[in-house]
């Protein structure tokens, strides 16, 4: 009997011909209160036509759509829904019915083929001669070997059983080699507007390549590879659709320049894959496309190496290690290359605290010089709900998708996503943090633009110098190593990273804003023996970060700042470019003097500068120590404390995409202005078991003011 409903309503539902039970024309059941007598309503076919049309496009109608059904075929809306109620309940045992018909017509087969099967093993027979076959020879361990091999294969039909349902797509149980797949013809989407051709989000799937477990990282808690797997391919699905042209997750500035995450459109599209956002986070999200001297799979190989990435990027990263390898790839190429990794993350400031990150890397091959690489932090994964340690910042599906150019170039489309707790940053950084220009895909994209062009003009063998009788070939490959090791010690030293071990002084006569911090260098190459003092700060310029810039690479301009010109103009010995603008160069400067005696000092200095900031570098270096680098000796025994400036812009103005022509306009904008972190590193005490003492500390904080007044004097009355 039908189940009748608490109003008394019983709708006999459906289409009796589908049924073989019901007539054309249905009826409803009305059980009247008073007289508990039960009545028939019966359904016009007009009624049933319009009800069967109205099922095949909405099987479960709102109750706006009942309601309209009911004033339309003059019936009570508790009619309609009990009829689509009744006609589901009938779809769905007609459905049933026919798949058990189904499954006994195969059971029927299956046992018809096992009766076969059996007369067989009675009655073998063999496929040489068509006589009875004789089994006498098969022994008792080849048997058993067979029993064995037979439940392998049914143990490997079992495994490739789960990974098609883990992976989305169908896993092969042989152990043939898997060609990389094509490019899908049906799905071809443009990716930030620049036509990267083949890239399908959709089921993205991890390459069956070597799993290794993990022997390096030292996780307490048994590993489970599949985690990391549906994690991996979840980051990749997630970039490949934050990379798409024309989405509705990123909004374009008025301007047509910056994009910024729509947040409300992320959060209907994603779910969050490595949980909810911590409490007192926030989230920045930056996506930036350009085009970089360097081919895809060169760029593959450096970011899937640590080492490698981190020379790639030496002032975005202050750190960086692979910690284990889960998957290497298939074949010689990094297709489904699956990797756990250690990075540390600095903005060269001392108020920016340096951003610590363990996170999964997968690269995956999506097409003929198309790939992507994406990033996810994993503290979740690996710990949990309950994180043991106090984490700074997530790093959200990240990464960038590259593709290869006819021209040798490749066009590379990069995404930065990460939730960080604000309350640790300074509020003098944080515009510029909020706004992308700290940890962002401008700066991530100039970095590796800046880099990859550094890197052609230094491999060419036509560079220009400025004396090539002094500098020999190898003394210029000597001179650019030692600026390399300067610029390095120079980041570890403003941003206190755990590259060197620096120990932070707490003084009382000194701000919140400096920070000191010593160490005791014994028997290191490359550093003077002793007591060694860093001290640095971050200020805000009244003046556009390209003006600064300009104004402290000039050597003419100096002597308004630099102690160490005495008061007098500096020179340019030599001059060695590492880009197309002439501020990207390595320096050697000496004083402007005829006096050869007091020409016992160089300075070596790098300076560089992008659309996300600038740097200056130098430290003194004696004679003797210079001319056996320019003549190709070994740099890495010169002893040098370096010290600099780094300066971005303040987060007020946006991105500045024009950023090269402003700097050689001089151009102004009086409604921004930029940050300047200054940098000192002294030698205090040459016996490395000495103490430290406060006049030491106010030697090096005396500098730093009078520096710094120097430079807000010179710039104003400019």
């Amino acid at each position: 009997m039908e189940r009748i409903n608490e109003d008394g309503y019983e709708s006999m539902s459906g289409s009796g011909n589908l049924d073989g039970g019901l007539e054309d024309e249905q009826e409803t059941l009305v059980l009247e209160k008073p007289a508990k007598k039960l009545k028939y309503h019966r359904h016009t076919q007009e009624q049933i036509n319009e009800l069967e049309t109205c099922f095949k496009e909405w099987p479960h109608p709102d109750e706006k759509q009942r309601l309209d059904l009911s004033r339309k075929l003059n019936l009570e809306p508790r009619q309609v829904k009990f009829w689509f109620q009744n006609r589901r309940t009938q779809m769905k045992n007609q459905l049933e019915r026919h798949e058990n018909v189904m499954l006994r017509q195969e059971n029927d087969k299956l046992r018809v083929e096992n009766v076969a099967i059996k007369d067989a093993v009675r009655n073998p027979i063999c496929n040489h001669c068509g006589g009875v076959a004789m089994l006498g020879n098969i022994t008792i361990e080849e048997n058993q070997l067979r029993v064995e091999n037979a439940q392998l294969r049914d143990e490997l039909s079992r495994i490739c059983g789960l990974a098609e349902k883990f992976l989305g797509r169908p896993v092969t149980p042989l152990a043939s080699p898997i060609a990389l797949p094509r490019p899908s013809s049906n799905l071809e989407l443009e990716v930030a507007g620049n036509g990267f051709g083949g890239l399908s989000s959709g089921g993205t799937s991890l390459p069956m390549g070597p799993l290794t477990r993990p022997g390096m990282m030292g996780v307490e808690k048994p590993f489970n590879s599949s985690v990391f797997v549906e994690l991996a391919v979840t980051a990749m699905d997630e970039l490949l659709r934050l990379a798409q042209a024309d989405s509705p997750i990123w909004m374009t500035s008025l301007d047509g320049g910056k994009e910024t995450l729509n947040p409300v459109e992320y959060m209907r599209t994603f779910s969050p894959c490595i949980g909810l956002k911590p409490s007192g986070f926030v989230t920045e999200a930056s996506r930036e496309t350009g085009i970089v001297m360097i081919n895809s799979l060169a760029l593959v190989e450096t970011l899937m190496d640590g080492s490698r990435w981190a020379q790639m990027f030496p002032c975005v990263i202050a750190k960086a290690s692979t910690t284990d390898v889960l998957s290497s790839g298939i074949g010689r190429t990094r297709h489904g290359a699956l990797q756990l990794m250690h990075a540390e993350f600095q903005v060269l400031s001392p108020l920016v605290p340096v951003r610590q990150v363990k996170f999964l890397r997968f690269c995956k091959q999506h097409g003929e010089g198309l790939w992507a690489v994406v990033d996810v932090s994993i503290d979740t994964a690996l710990d949990g709900a309950s994180i043991n340690s106090f984490v700074n910042c997530r790093r959200l599906p990240s990464g960038c998708v590259v593709q290869d150019l006819s021209n040798g170039y490749t066009r590379v489309t990069w995404i930065e996503h990460s939730e960080y707790d604000e309350s640790a940053v300074h509020y003098l950084y944080r515009s510029l943090l909020s706004s992308g220009l700290g940890f962002g895909a401008l700066r991530w994209l100039a970095t590796l633009q800046r880099q990859c062009e550094s890197i052609a003009i230094l491999l060419s063998s036509t560079v220009p110098c400025e004396d090539h009788s002094v500098l020999t070939q190898a003394g210029r490959r000597s001179l650019l190593q030692l600026t390399n090791r300067m610029r390095d010690n120079f980041c570890a030293g403003v941003c206190a990273s755990t590259v060197r071990m620096w120990n932070r002084l707490h003084v009382a006569s000194l701000g919140e804003d400096v920070k000191v911090m010593t160490r005791k260098s014994m028997n290191i190459p490359g550093e003077p023996p002793g007591v060694i003092l860093s001290a640095a700060t971050s200020v805000w310029m009244p003046i556009m970060h390209q003006q600064l810039f300009s104004f402290l690479r000039d050597e003419r301009q100096r002597s308004k700042w630099d102690i160490l010109s005495n008061g007098g103009p500096m020179q340019e010995m030599i001059h060695i470019p590492k880009g197309q603008t002439s501020s990207n160069c390595v320096s050697l400067l000496r004083l402007n003097t005829r006096n050869q005696n007091d020409n016992t000092m160089l300075i070596l200095q790098e300076t560089w500068a992008d659309a996300s900031g600038s740097l200056i570098v130098y430290a003194p270096l004696d004679v003797a120590s210079m001319r056996a680098v320019m003549t190709g000796g070994d740099s890495s025994f010169v002893a040098l404390l370096p010290s600099g400036f780094a300066i971005v812009p303040d987060g007020s103005s946006g991105y500045g995409d024009d950023w090269s022509g402003k700097l050689a306009r001089g151009s102004s904008n009086k409604g921004s202005g930029s940050l300047l972190t200054v940098a000192f590193q002294i030698l205090v005490n040459s016996l490395p078991m000495a103490k430290l003492n406060v006049e030491s500390v106010e030697t090096v904080n005396s500098l730093l003011s009078c520096t710094i007044n120097k430079i807000k004097s010179a710039v104003s009355s400019a």
